[in-house]
């Protein structure tokens, strides 16, 4: 008897998701553990693997199909030596799903309807369709020097576009783009983004606090560090630790003195957690997630940046696995890296904190009634102000300028 392959819940709050991809063909042998498909969930793209051995049978949802319940047979998997008969007249357990609708490839583009009227090109017999003539004028590029991919030979839109790209426009020709505007289909991440911040901002009452940090002996500790790491046979040093892997340990041990940070809001308590996992946020396709690094306060700034950099990968490979994102007491949003002097972050509820984490740049500074130059970063949390109030905000960033300002204080 076929055994029923279901759409897997990946996470607690699954209900759908896209297969993305087949990996496995019909008539492929699977043995249990291989991975057969790849799911798109409201996180991000898993494999997924085989429970059972035996031979795809037959694929009941394509690949592409978006919006498949969870626990609706996607396929049917037959025992070795079991007849491909038993699957003629199998009822399997299918859910209504929304399948992808291809694009057909025609001469249409959104245009304004008052210059451009909407044209049926495939009955045109000319060798050229007439957009593609416009624009070609517009362009001062002949037709004859370009190769044609539609029906026939027909030089069509995308061929003149690609010319012109290529650097085949007539020089000092203002070129305006016949198509006003492309659409990015959004993906369930960026909709789950989209809710999440929504309610955020919406439910959430924020509050932030700013302040600038000396990051002099910061960076000296980071180049001291890095100088000593042992170099393997390759000449590659066994660690590369980054200012963001120094500013996750001085978050957590700064949430380690101030406690009421690392916490939540419920209507009947505040929730302070027993452990500190800093939620890091990573740019991916379509989006960012937060991947975390647990027990943060418990250890070493080398091993906070070899697990920093491992689950910035999977992320950006849409490997990681719910346990990896899922949770969280405090969050860091770094954007140093793109040059932005000061930005405010949205608490990841139920988090009550988020630290924004802006480039560092050289300016003066007086010290000790002199002028001296001093690399300065800036900083700004954002807090929940239902259970983090104006105290305690401040208590923390106290806390993790010392941190910072001495971070010898984080490997004693």
């Amino acid at each position: 008897m076929p055994i029923e392959i279901l759409m897997p819940a990946l996470s607690p709050t699954m209900k759908e998701g896209n297969l993305a991809k087949w990996v496995k063909k019909e008539g492929d042998k699977i043995k249990a553990g291989e991975v057969i498909a790849e799911i798109e969930t409201d996180k991000a793209t898993m494999e997924v693997e085989a429970v059972d051995e035996g031979i795809l049978g037959k694929i009941l949802v394509a690949e592409g199909t978006e919006n498949v319940p969870v626990n609706s047979c996607i396929a049917l998997l037959l025992e070795v030596g079991e007849d491909k008969k038993l699957l003629e007249n199998y009822s399997a357990k299918i859910v209504s799903v929304t399948p992808k609708v291809e694009a057909k490839k025609e001469e249409k583009t959104t245009t304004n309807p008052l210059s451009l009227p909407t044209t049926d090109y495939r009955l045109s017999t000319n060798k050229a369709s007439p957009l593609a003539k416009r624009i070609a004028k517009d362009e001062g590029v002949s037709l004859s020097q370009i190769s044609g991919t539609g029906p026939h030979g027909r030089v069509i839109k995308d061929d003149v576009l690609e010319f012109i790209n290529g650097g085949g426009s007539r020089a000092g020709v203002v070129r305006r783009n016949p198509q006003e505007f492309h659409a990015i289909k959004n993906s369930n991440i960026r909709k789950v983004i989209a809710k999440r911040l929504l309610e955020s901002k919406q439910t959430v009452p924020h509050f932030y606090l700013s302040c600038e940090l000396n990051v002099n002996k910061l960076f000296e500790l980071r180049h001291a560090l890095n100088e000593v790491a042992e170099i393997d046979a390759n000449g590659n040093p066994s660690y590369k630790i980054s200012v963001n892997d120094l500013i996750i340990k001085a978050c957590a041990m700064s949430l380690k003195k101030v406690p009421q940070a690392n916490s939540s809001w419920s209507d009947d308590a505040i929730l302070i957690y027993n452990n500190i996992d800093i939620a890091m946020a990573v740019a991916i396709d379509g989006g960012l997630i937060t991947p975390i690094i647990k027990n943060a306060d418990q250890k070493t700034i080398q091993a906070i940046s070899a697990e920093a950099k491992s689950l910035a990968k999977k992320a950006r490979d849409g490997k990681l696995q719910p346990e990896e994102f899922q949770g969280g007491s405090f969050s860091i949003s770094n954007l140093g890296m793109f040059g932005i002097d000061n930005f405010s972050a949205i608490v990841n509820p139920p988090q009550s904190a988020i630290l924004a984490v802006a480039r560092s740049v050289e300016k003066p500074i007086v010290e000790h009634g002199q002028i001296k130059i001093a690399h300065m970063m800036n900083v700004t949390l954002s807090s929940d102000h239902r259970s983090v109030d104006g105290a305690v905000g401040a208590e923390f960033l106290k806390a993790l300028r010392r941190y910072i300002e001495h971070p010898v204080l984080m490997i004693l």
